[in-house]
């Protein structure tokens, strides 16, 4: 355990949070391939939809129900990431004080 997890984690926490804002706005780069093809299939059942004159209401619901399954993923990453981290500091807080503590200052 060093400083290189440490930033190792920071950088994996960063990137996630990218991902999560980015999958707010409503881009697709951050999707893996299955939120990608529900979202895809949702849009062409509202277009076709659209197309026959009828209403898009269960299209959007699939729609938003991909892009909330997306955001709760990228959430629990988030989640994970944090607590890795507070792990390591954790970790390397108590061996420090049982450095100090072995001491014979």
């Amino acid at each position: 355990m060093g400083n290189s997890e440490l930033r190792r984690l920071e950088r994996e926490i960063e990137k996630t949070s990218n991902k999560l804002e980015a999958v707010r706005r409503g881009e697709w780069w951050p999707l893996n391939s299955r939120e990608r093809r529900a979202i895809a299939g949702a849009l062409v059942g509202g277009s076709y939809q659209v197309a026959r004159g009828r209403s898009t209401g269960r299209a959007d619901q699939r729609l938003e129900t991909a892009g909330t399954a997306a955001e709760m993923r990228l959430n629990a990453e988030l989640t994970a990431l944090h607590g890795e981290r507070q792990r390591l500091i954790t970790e390397a807080a108590r061996a420090k004080a049982a450095k100090k503590k072995s001491g014979w200052w």
